[in-house]
C-alpha cells in the first residue's frame, strides 16, 4: 500500500541573527529517509517497535496447535477461525508526549493484526461503543468480573471476542552531561478473556540525543 507522509521543514530565510524564516513542505516518499526529530521519538523509531512486536507476537499463535472442532461436508476436520481480538488500546508511559501518535500506533498495530491469519481485531468502533454503554474504563478489564461483563456485552451485540489486547509503551534515560540516550519498548499483552491467562511480546530500541554548540555568525550581503 502506497503511503505518503506529508513533513513540514522549516527553511531559514538567511543565517543566524536573520529574523525572516519561512516554511516549504514536501511529500516523503516511500523508502526516503525519515525525520530523526532532535528531541523526541518519532516514528522512525515507533514503525520498528510495531513491525518487531507484532511480528513476535504473531509468531507465537501461528506455531500453535490448531484444534480441530469441525468438519467439511466429507467429513474432513475444518480448522478453528481465528481468534477475536479486542484492541483496548494504547497507554504511554514513556518520558515523552507522544501527542497523535497515540492514535497512530493504535491504527498501525490493528492494521498488522488485521492483514493477519491469527487473530481478527473487533473493529475499534465497536470496542469504544461497549466501553461506553458497560461504563467501563479499559483499566477495569483486568478486574475478572468488569473483563466477564464487557465480554458478555459484546457477545449479546453480535461480537464475541476471545482476548483483549494492551498496547505500552516504557522509556528508561541514560544522562551523561548535556547528551543523553533514550530506550523505548513496545509491549503487547494479550489476555485471554476465559481463563485470564496471558502472552507478553516486546521489541525494543534505543536512541542517542547529543547537544552541540552552534557557533553564531551573520550572514554577508
Amino acid at each position: 500500500m502506497l503511503r505518503r507522509t506529508f513533513v513540514a521543514l522549516p527553511l531559514v530565510a538567511c543565517l543566524a541573527g536573520c529574523r525572516g524564516q519561512r516554511q516549504f513542505a514536501r511529500f516523503v516518499a516511500p523508502g526516503d529517509r525519515l525525520m530523526m526529530g532532535s528531541h523526541q521519538a518519532g516514528s522512525e523509531t515507533f514503525a520498528p517497535l510495531v513491525d518487531e512486536a507484532v511480528a513476535k507476537l504473531l509468531a507465537r499463535h501461528a506455531e500453535a496447535p490448531v484444534q480441530q472442532v469441525s468438519y467439511d461436508a466429507e467429513g474432513r476436520p475444518l480448522p478453528c477461525p481465528p481468534k477475536r481480538i479486542c484492541f483496548v488500546g494504547v497507554e504511554n508511559k514513556s518520558a515523552e508526549d507522544i501527542g497523535d501518535f497515540k492514535d497512530e500506533l493504535y491504527e498501525v498495530i490493528d492494521a498488522r493484526i488485521l492483514d493477519s491469519t491469527v487473530f481478527a481485531p473487533l473493529n475499534r468502533r465497536f470496542v469504544e461503543a461497549g466501553l461506553r454503554a458497560t461504563r467501563i474504563r479499559p483499566d477495569e478489564l483486568c478486574v475478572p468480573q468488569r473483563m466477564r461483563d464487557f465480554a458478555a456485552h459484546l457477545e449479546r451485540e453480535g461480537e464475541p471476542i476471545d482476548y483483549l489486547l494492551y498496547a505500552t509503551l516504557t522509556s528508561g534515560t541514560t544522562r551523561e552531561n548535556r547528551d543523553y540516550e533514550r530506550s523505548y519498548r513496545l509491549s503487547l499483552e494479550l489476555v485471554d478473556v476465559r481463563s485470564g491467562a496471558y502472552d507478553k511480546q516486546s521489541a525494543d530500541i534505543t536512541k542517542g540525543y547529543h547537544h552541540c554548540r552552534l557557533s553564531r555568525w551573520r550572514a554577508s550581503r
